[in-house]
């Protein structure tokens, strides 16, 4: 077994240790959540936690670490006898990206079970993970069906395996971590609010700071052995501290006031539910029972926000999670009891009470002029003005280029998919063959039995019960008669997008509604589970403003920040696509592409440019990629250029206003296309 890196080695990160030490006092607290670019000490913090915790007693031969205190009466190899417990190291239990559901959840013998009625149970890495860490690296890149099942178990603290009838439960409470790199994507949002806190992590900029991380990787690297033991007098007080903090915490109490305080702060916050009240008192008397103090304090509350709330505030993939620190001392300042020794809540404060604003029991706070710093005038939800407002900024573009646009506000899209039976990754846009879905058939098994089609095997063994000697109820079932249920449910695409930015797109109005529907398409996917890239074309040439990538909202801040004006190649942003495709096709096989073209149809710029559009869309029909093209073209003229290059692409057009889910103009196009069809 490898040394694991020193936890008291770790060379700053101080919002990360503080949050995994947190949990280490208090596993009630919920996890972390630890985002941060790459190369930032992540995993090696969350991998050092283990030799941290107290050792775990459990029952000899339970494969489930039952306590032997208090073991699980439904425990699948109880029941347990009255016995002496073992102690044993806490485990961290790490779950891969690509984990099957069997491997988390644990698998059931299915062949024994219908010839023998026996529940042959294999534990998966939630039974591990039982009374220790469940460690998730690149949890973001998680398949939403191992989502499901960690956010069952986490919500419930007990697994549960169901084959066609045959069930199986065992407790699985566990300390949840998760490390990952927003630029991969986000997380969903059921997810996000499972973990307790959340921490930013990033490289050091001090030259010193970086210098010591280097020395002691090397060293660490050369002998691990050698390096851990210099550091085990630091590991061993740590630890020390951690079981004193634990046998602190029952008696750590939490006064009324401070409770006033977390509520005000959640509410003023506009957090959703109450999992964020009841994680910030956890928080905050953990870190009251780390210091050695028996009482929870102002800043004890105000840390525990700073760790609890953050990641509860997002409303959409595109918002940056974070908190406006003035806001929060004013809140915290507001509902904390008065000099004088009073409540906020007191019942008639009078025609002159409260002065400082009160707001008592949540009610955001407001800027009064003596109480409010100049820093905090405007809260993190208003709107700073919009960089068009200083006309001679320097950095103007030149050569007829005009400085971005904001988006419009975005809408819910109608639903666009890639037509036929796909087998990509499970989202929720095109129709596929999938693991999770409604059963649409069975074969025989290739690999392994992962989704028993029950009446298929009871068919195929049937017939044979009379030459196997069947005597009594059960039925005589063999490895030939299993049959593999084939499902069909939703897949995950590839949405490229390609964008006009040229100057017949640039009218203000125009290019902002331009990208409100862009950036409803971006929600769309994000949605929908899909890969986004993002593709631009303007003056002479196309580029890939992204490639693509899982993290819808780095395609949202490139579509920010386009720069509009010159001519239209058109045909170069087709082409541009194709060779995109082409690599991702090479990458990822299984993922069917969507291409979305944005442009009014125009093409100007070199010879032919219409023709070169037009041979461009055709190369991508002869590939059979599906696309669609959103007509941006407006005005009481319309030369609908649009949709014929819909027609050389062998896709669909639509129109600004047909893209909204709930378009009338949108409506009557699918009524009367299903009238034809009739």
């Amino acid at each position: 077994m490898s040394t694991p890196y020193p936890f008291t080695a770790i060379v700053g990160q101080d919002d990360l240790r503080l949050g995994l030490l947190l949990n280490a006092v208090s596993p009630a607290v919920g996890g972390v959540l630890v985002r941060g670019e790459k190369g930032t000490a992540k995993s090696t913090a969350v991998r050092a936690l283990a030799a941290l915790m107290p050792e775990v007693p459990v029952v000899p031969g339970c494969r489930f670490s039952c306590d032997p205190g208090s073991p699980d009466p439904a425990c699948p190899d109880g029941p347990h006898a009255e016995a002496a417990g073992v102690s044993r190291a806490a485990r961290t239990v790490e779950l891969p990206v690509g984990a099957s559901e069997d491997r988390l959840v644990g698998a059931l013998d299915i062949e024994r079970a219908l010839s023998e009625g026996v529940k042959a149970f294999e534990p998966g890495l939630l039974a591990d993970a039982h009374r220790g860490i469940l460690y998730v690296d690149e949890v973001n890149l998680l398949h939403d069906h191992l989502v499901d099942l960690l956010l069952d178990a986490a919500a419930m603290g007990a697994s549960y395996v169901e084959r066609e009838g045959v069930s199986v439960r065992h407790a699985a409470r566990f300390l949840l971590v998760g490390t990952m790199n927003p630029e991969e994507g986000e997380l969903r949002p059921q997810l996000l609010d499972r973990f307790g806190l959340t921490v930013e992590v990033s490289a050091s900029r001090d030259t010193d700071e970086r210098v010591e991380v280097v020395r002691r990787r090397l060293a660490y690297d050369d002998d691990p052995g050698g390096f851990a033991a210099r550091w085990a007098e630091e590991e061993g007080a740590l630890r020390e501290r951690i079981a004193a903090a634990r046998v602190l915490l029952p008696r750590v109490v939490l006064g009324d006031g401070v409770l006033r305080q977390i509520a005000a702060t959640c509410a003023a916050f506009e957090v959703d539910g109450m999992r964020a009240d009841i994680v910030m008192a956890r928080t905050a008397t953990a870190l009251a029972a780390w210091a050695g103090r028996e009482e929870v304090t102002a800043d004890d509350v105000r840390q525990a926000a700073l760790l609890a709330l953050p990641h509860r505030r997002r409303r959409n993939p595109f918002d940056a999670p974070g908190l406006d620190e003035d806001k929060l001392d004013q809140t915290l300042d507001e509902a904390g009891p008065r000099e004088d020794g009073s409540d906020d809540d007191d019942p008639d404060p009078g025609p002159d009470g409260g002065g400082d604003g009160g707001g008592g029991g949540g009610v955001p706070p407001q800027a009064d002029g003596d109480r409010t710093p100049p820093s905090a005038s405007q809260s993190d939800d208003t709107p700073s003005p919009a960089p068009e407002s200083a006309p001679d900024a320097p950095g103007r573009p030149a050569g007829g280029e005009q400085q971005p646009v904001a988006a419009a506000e975005p809408f819910r899209t109608k639903m666009l998919s890639v037509p036929g039976l796909g087998e990509g990754a499970a989202g929720r846009r095109s129709r596929a063959r999938t693991e999770h879905g409604r059963t649409t058939g069975a074969v025989r098994p290739q690999g392994a039995l992962t989704k028993l089609h029950l009446a298929a095997t009871v068919q195929a063994a049937a017939p044979h019960q009379r030459a196997r000697g069947r005597a009594g109820r059960g039925l005589v079932v063999r490895r030939d008669d299993l049959r593999q249920a084939t499902r069909e449910g939703r897949e995950g695409n590839l949405v490229l997008f390609v964008v006009d930015a040229s100057g017949s797109m640039a009218a203000r109005q125009r290019m902002s509604a331009v990208k409100g529907a862009v950036l409803s398409l971006l929600l769309d996917a994000y949605q929908r589970r899909d890969k986004v890239g993002l593709v631009t074309f303007r003056g002479k040439e196309a580029e890939v403003a992204l490639p693509p990538t899982s993290s819808v909202d780095a395609a949202a801040a490139r579509l920010e920040s386009l720069p509009t004006g010159g001519r239209t190649p058109l045909a170069a942003g087709l082409l541009k696509a194709h060779d995109v495709l082409r690599v991702e096709r090479l990458r990822d096989p299984s993922r069917r592409p969507l291409l979305v073209v944005v442009t009014d149809g125009r093409a100007t710029g070199g010879p032919e440019p219409v023709a070169l559009a037009a041979r461009a869309g055709r190369l991508h029909r002869s590939e059979g990629t599906a696309s669609v093209v959103v007509d941006c073209e407006s005005g009481y003229v319309r030369l609908g250029l649009a949709g014929e290059l819909a027609r050389e692409l062998g896709g669909t057009a639509v129109t600004l206003d047909e893209l909204r889910a709930d378009s009338i103009a949108g409506l009557v196009k699918d009524v009367t296309a299903a009238g034809r069809a009739a």
